[in-house]
């Protein structure tokens, strides 16, 4: 029943962040909503597998791959927000404020 419900916790924020995908206005406001949502879905997925086939390979593999994805998402979204500010792409007029604007170089 945990497994049940983890992994359809995981697919509803996975369909979250398609949403986020195609309703948000500009790259970064989408970088944000593929990252946070699709990250915490994949993990939320990664360990349903794991409670439902316990301590079989599937399940190992599904607890070794949540803080592979885990890191290595984040770091990338960061990586293409940096790269993408850097190469000019502006922000919505939308937005409050820009944090990048004092750290770029």
């Amino acid at each position: 029943m945990a497994a049940i419900v983890l992994i359809s916790v995981g697919v509803l924020f996975n369909i979250f962040g398609c949403i986020g995908l195609l309703r948000l206005p500009d790259v970064y406001n989408r970088l944000q909503a593929a990252t946070k949502c699709v990250t915490l879905g994949c993990c939320s997925i990664l360990l349903g597998v794991f409670i439902h086939f316990g301590l079989t390979d599937a399940g190992i593999k599904g607890l070794i791959a949540i803080p592979l994805l885990f890191f290595s998402a984040t770091v990338a979204a960061h990586a293409l927000v940096r790269g993408t500010y850097h190469f000019g792409v502006k922000m919505t007029e939308k937005s409050v404020k820009d944090e990048y604007k004092s750290d770029v170089i």
